[in-house]
Order: structure tokens, then sequence, then C-alpha cells
């Protein structure tokens, strides 16, 4: 037994030596080709379904097509339909309505996710029947919860102005859905209403998985309950966190639903969103040219401020743990 302590050492200082300059066994070799040969359908799936259309649509952006007349010749043009998208007040004007909803309705769900989270995670009585009725509202299709909510903010009859009547926070009812100044955070409260019980489904996934005896160890150490959430809850709901905070920027993005049923994008274009305003482009004024080249705008926006979540709470690669 003794004398295998020498034989194994310089085996294991082998393996890790070529391991590190890169060099695979046979067996290992034969391992990565059999997953990739089973992620192969699913990379398929991806290119065909996501990477072919944007290709597609970005070839679009490059001409000028207009269906609305049939002999309008289609021409090239390069990047002429993306410095029309930087001169257009139209387009700004549905970057910012995007941009508000996303900042207020993510930082919103957020922290209301957070604390239902935080409530679900505790051992009471009846748990998985509050976290079954806590998902109704995002279970509900978009259509039927805008005309709810369209219900719910009615001028003359809608239980919103009732209730602030009487509770004396406003003195006449207000039409919400109609008016420019209050248009907008309606549709924002109705996107709050149903998406955050998604959040906070993400989010109490997050806290199952971090061990119970961290907590215990720092309440040994004195520590306050919030000091635990912000010492070592928090940090370790990163991941999570960014998960979140992805699905969610991409729902925002692509919305469409909401406005259309809820508002109409107005009045006006108070409530158009980047996609209304790309659906609008591309299906009612036929222009197929500036409606692509809206669409992969629309893309990069989303992804520069998803790299940007990734770097700011995104785990550090090469860390210790990988190692």
């Amino acid at each position: 037994m003794s004398s295998s302590g020498p034989i194994v050492a310089p085996v294991g200082a082998e393996v890790a030596r070529r391991r590190g300059r890169g060099r695979w066994s046979s067996q290992e070799g034969s391992e990565a080709i059999f997953g990739l040969w089973l992620v192969l359908p699913a990379i398929l799936t991806i290119v065909l379904v996501a990477f072919v259309p944007l290709g597609r649509a970005f070839w679009l952006s490059l001409w000028r097509i207009n269906l609305r007349f049939a002999n309008t010749p289609r021409t090239f043009e390069g990047l002429e339909n993306y410095r029309t998208i930087l001169q257009d007040d139209r387009f700004h004007n549905a970057l910012r309505v995007t941009g508000t909803i996303a900042a207020v309705s993510l930082a919103a769900e957020l922290v209301l996710g957070m604390l239902v989270a935080l409530a679900m995670n505790r051992s009471i009585r009846g748990r998985g029947l509050v976290r079954a009725s806590v998902l109704v509202p995002w279970a509900l299709t978009t259509v039927v919860v805008a005309k709810m909510w369209l219900l719910i903010y009615q001028t003359e009859y809608g239980i919103f102005n009732r209730v602030l009547s009487d509770l004396g926070l406003i003195e006449a009812y207000k039409p919400w859905t109609i008016s420019p100044t209050f248009a907008i955070w309606a549709m924002i409260g109705a996107d709050i209403w149903k998406t955050t019980p998604f959040v906070a489904l993400l989010l109490l996934a997050g806290l199952q998985l971090i061990p119970h005896d961290l907590h215990e160890a720092s309440a040994l150490d004195g520590a306050t309950a919030w000091q635990s959430f912000w010492r070592i809850t928090l940090p370790l709901l990163k991941p999570t966190i960014l998960v979140a905070l992805l699905f969610r920027l991409i729902d925002v993005a692509r919305m469409f639903d909401l406005p259309v049923v809820l508002t109409g994008g107005g009045p006006g274009r108070e409530t158009e969103t980047l996609t209304l305003y790309t659906y609008r482009t591309l299906f009612q004024n036929l222009s197929f040219g500036f409606g692509s080249a809206l669409a992969v705008s629309t893309f990069l926006t989303v992804l520069l401020i998803s790299f940007v979540f990734i770097k700011v709470l995104g785990a550090p690669v090469g860390g210790a743990g990988s190692q």
C-alpha cells in the first residue's frame, strides 16, 4: 500500500499536465463528439428559428421595399435605412416609451418579486396553495389581462377611479388610458401586475438553492436579518436576478398585445413601443425595408443592454472555482 503513493502522484500530475495542454484521451474525445451529436438538433433548431430569420431581416433592411404600390421598384440602399432611423423622431419616441416601461417595470417587479419570493420561501402552512395562487396573473394571457385592466381603468364605472376617489386621492374621475400623462403609467401598472409573479417564481427558485447553513452561521455570528440578506442572500442571487432581468427585458422589448388592447399605442404615440412601431411600419405601411431595419435595431438594442446586465451581474469567469 505504501508503494502506491509515489506511483499515483506522478500519474495524476501527468494527467493534469496533458489536460492543461489541451490533449484529450480517445475516451474524452469520443464523449465530446457524442455530446456534440446530442446537442446538434437543438443548435440547428436555434439557427433555423432565430438566426436565419434575423439574417433575412438584415438583408431586407438593406433595400427599399414598399409593397403599397405594385410597380414600386426595389432598390439597394445599403445602410441608408439605419441612417434614417438615427434621425427618426418616431423611433426615438418608441425607444423612450420602451425604455421607460423597461426601467420602471423591471425595478418594481424586482423589488415586489423579491418580497413575494421571500414570503413564499418561509415554512408556512398552505405554502403550496399560496405559490399556485400567486401565479394566476402570470398564467392569464396578455390580451385577457389588458381587457380586464381596461375595465378597471374605465373612466365612469372603473373600480380604480372609485377606490382612489373614496380614499380622497383624486377629486374627479380621470381617463387613465387616454390621458397623455397617465396612459403609459396605466400600462406599466398592468404589466407589473401580470409579470411580478414570474419574477417571484424565478427568485424563489434561486432562494431555495441557497444553503440554510449560511444563514444559521450568520445568525450565530450576530448578523441581523438585513445584514444576512445583503451579504449572503443578495450576492448568491445574482445569477437568478440576471436571468429574471434578461427574460423581462426581452418581454418588454417585444411588448405588443398590451399596448394594442389597452391604449392602442395612444393617445397619439405616447404608448407606442418599438415592436408596435415596427409592426405598423411592416404590415400597415408595407415598408418592408425600413421595417426590417427597425426590427434589427430593436434586436441590437436588446443585445447591448443584455450585455451590460451580464457584465454587471454575471459571475466572473476563470475564478478560483473554475481552476
